[in-house]
């Protein structure tokens, strides 16, 4: 089945120039454009996309404002946010919004590709250098809120012996070898811990372990 992607970007020709790309793939359709974030949410309400590939810095309402509304009313779509370097500020909150990918708009057209169709699936991404940040405002000092830190509770030992190795970036298989555990029963654990804490996908529980200080940065991150 077919991608559905709304576009949100101030920009006309970096609107257009998505659309082309996207329309062109066998797996993707566009079924809109919005130029502002009010334009965004009302959109898609009324369109029903499975991904909003959403711009940050727009004039009216901001990419991170209606990255909140949309993920926080009951919407079914994924967004995937794109920013440039200088936005580095805005990756925390856009993922603490609800936001299912971050990646910057130099990545390659491959790149972007391929990440709609692992958010559209119902996993995360995030590029290197937007981890690579991430962590780093952690070891900044990011707080622990005390009330995540108590949602862990409703977790088992294996369970959080997987978050933890799912917020280090692991993918599956690797978890797999690390603790000698069938795949599927990987998954399995992978998708307890996401309903049991009411998070969205694999990018929020990473999100989720370093809020709650189950997961602590090395201080060489950078």
């Amino acid at each position: 089945m077919s991608i559905r992607v709304l576009v949100v970007d101030d920009q006309a020709i970096v609107r257009t120039g998505f659309v082309a790309i996207l329309s062109a793939e066998d797996d993707m359709t566009v079924v809109g454009e919005a130029g502002d974030g009010e334009a965004a949410v009302t959109m898609t309400a009324e369109l029903d996309p499975d991904l909003v590939l959403m711009d940050i810095r727009m004039s009216g309402m901001d990419g991170l404002t209606a990255t909140r509304l949309i993920t926080r009313h009951g919407s079914r779509a994924k967004v995937l946010v794109l920013s440039t370097f200088d936005l580095d500020a805005y990756v925390y909150d856009a993922l603490r919004a609800g936001a299912s990918g971050f990646l910057l708009k130099d990545a390659g057209w491959d790149d972007l590709l391929s990440a709609i169709r692992v958010v559209a699936s119902g996993d995360g991404v995030l590029a290197p250098a937007v981890t690579r940040r991430l962590i780093a405002a952690f070891s900044q000092g990011a707080p622990v809120h005390a009330e995540v830190a108590g949602a862990l509770e409703c977790l088992t030992r294996r369970e959080r012996e997987i978050l933890i190795l799912v917020a280090t970036g692991l993918s599956n298989a690797e978890i797999s070898e690390r603790l000698r555990l069938a795949v599927g029963t990987v998954k399995v654990h992978v998708s307890a811990v996401l309903s049991k804490l009411a998070l969205r996908d694999r990018v929020q529980a990473t999100i989720f372990a370093y809020d709650s200080g189950l997961v602590r940065p090395s201080r060489d991150a950078d």
